[in-house]
């Protein structure tokens, strides 16, 4: 008869989770980070170029053809968290964060050569599915990484940089799509192309990021996860601010699991261990997603039809609302580490469905102009941006650690699924009537009250929490460490 495989007793968690915060941490924060930047690079510029995309003098789309472009590209990143983040969970995270940042950078590159409608979309799928792949892999990693403390804070402030992303977007379609400058028929190319380029480089930086010492102390590899994290340990020590780190405090016992975690595996814990906290995630998701999608590939549509701005300045039109989606995370995301979870998701989820709904209704009545629709936009977003970084945030901690990357990608396919089709939903609305858009607005307000309730009646209070005390690996066998602080 085989031996069972042998307990393990490590203070691997607990060893990373007392580190100071240093030009290390600072390491992973940028290296990982960037996938938010890019990933908002790509939507602001396909939002300012879509107004484009619909002259004779490039691919003469309607508007719910583009619709359909960005569709497209939600469908790839489905797919691509879906299939990326199995290998993820049964390979390791550093290897997979790396392939999909390869394939969005080809992806993006092949963009560029689209010939027709049908060519676009493809090209959009194959970019959508290495930035879904990077969703699973990264937010992995960079919860298992990052101290506990610190977690909520860097998470949002992390997610926030997607908005840096379409401040840069922006400012490269003022050049790019300047008709004066370059050809209406080549500066749309060029996006993309640029946008590859600020990628590059990316790729050499994140050869220095290590694999997940807690992925590897549950795939049987406690000798190597033992090795990074003394690494770890001595290049923050030199720096003589951290010369002495404090002593771990605790262990945990883990059976070692050279096999993968199953489909079967994900399904049960999802729904038979945590069915509360998977309805938890669904809502968050699903209802931020909507609105996301629906305002943020459409509202250029919504500049050029109701208040006649130029499709070559559209970009300029984007930075308020980019720089408002980017100042929240970064303003508030510390009172999600300290007020707590509960409290500021319900609060930036009520808030920002409060005010889409008021924005919907004066935009229908006529009162805006396009500086007051502008501060109305970056208002709701100020709190919307907060509260969608904490949904990430809480379906990444609140599962074990063994299928935390498809659980991301459970939560975020069925999210993107639902939403799938609002960018189109919300273009057709654009064509009727603004009435027809506040209809749309309401929707979106509608749903994040939703989200509000939920969060407030079935939260998990995870704020300063170790990993492993949130939802206790599958391979645990008792936890003996004490809680950690909460600020």
């Amino acid at each position: 008869m085989l031996e069972p495989p042998p307990f393990v007793v490590t203070n691997i968690p607990q060893r990373m989770d007392r580190l100071p915060w240093s030009r290390w941490h600072w390491l992973v924060v940028s290296a990982l980070g960037i996938t938010w930047l890019l990933d908002g690079l790509e939507v602001s510029i396909v939002a300012a170029l879509g107004p484009v995309l619909t002259h004779s003098t490039t691919l003469a789309l309607t508007e719910s053809q583009v619709g359909l472009t960005a569709s497209a590209y939600l469908s790839g990143s489905v797919m691509g968290a879906l299939v990326f983040s199995y290998l993820t969970d049964r390979q390791g995270r550093k290897k997979w964060f790396m392939i999909t940042l390869l394939l969005y950078l080809t992806a993006t590159v092949l963009t560029a050569f689209a010939w027709d409608l049908a060519s676009l979309m493809f090209f959009r799928f194959l970019t959508g599915a290495g930035i879904g792949g990077e969703y699973a892999a990264i937010n992995s990693a960079i919860d298992e990484l990052i101290p506990a403390r610190r977690r909520g804070h860097t998470d949002l402030a992390i997610n926030g940089t997607w908005w840096l992303g379409s401040a840069t977007g922006a400012l490269l379609s003022v050049v790019l799509l300047n008709p004066r400058l370059i050809p209406e028929s080549l500066g749309w190319r060029l996006c993309f192309i640029f946008g590859a380029v600020l990628g590059v480089a990316i790729v050499l930086v994140r050869r220095y990021i290590p694999e997940s010492p807690r992925w590897l102390m549950t795939h049987s590899r406690i000798e190597e996860a033992e090795d990074i994290v003394a690494r770890i340990e001595q290049q923050i020590s030199s720096d003589e601010r951290f010369k002495n780190l404090p002593e771990p405090k605790g262990s945990i016992t883990v059976h070692t699991r050279p096999h993968g975690t199953t489909i079967a595996t994900v399904a049960r814990e999802l729904f038979k261990t945590y069915p509360h906290r998977t309805a938890l995630g669904l809502a968050l998701m699903v209802t931020q997603a909507f609105m996301y999608n629906a305002v943020s590939f459409t509202f250029p549509l919504v500049l050029t039809k109701y208040y006649d701005v130029p499709s070559s300045t559209i970009g300029l039109y984007l930075l308020p609302f980019a720089f408002g989606n980017f100042l929240g995370p970064l303003l508030l995301g510390r009172f999600f580490d300290t007020i707590g979870r509960k409290q500021m998701i319900s609060f930036t989820y009520a808030t920002a469905g409060l005010l889409l709904a008021v924005t919907g209704y004066l935009f229908s009545v006529g009162s805006f102009t396009v500086t007051t629709h502008l501060l109305a936009w970056s208002s709701i977003f100020f709190f919307a941006s907060a509260g969608a970084s904490a949904a990430y945030l809480t379906v990444s901690e609140i599962f074990p650690m063994e299928i935390r990357a498809m659980a991301i990608a459970f939560f975020f396919v069925v999210a993107q699924g639902a939403a799938i089709l609002a960018p189109w939903l919300y273009g057709r609305m654009i064509e009727t009537s603004a009435t027809s858009v506040y209809y749309g607005y309401l929707l979106g307000a509608g749903l994040m009250l939703v989200g509000a309730v939920v969060e407030l009646v079935m939260g998990v209070k995870a704020e300063g929490r170790a990993l492993e005390h949130i939802a206790a690996p599958l391979s645990a066998q008792q936890i003996t460490d004490e809680e950690s602080p909460a600020a």
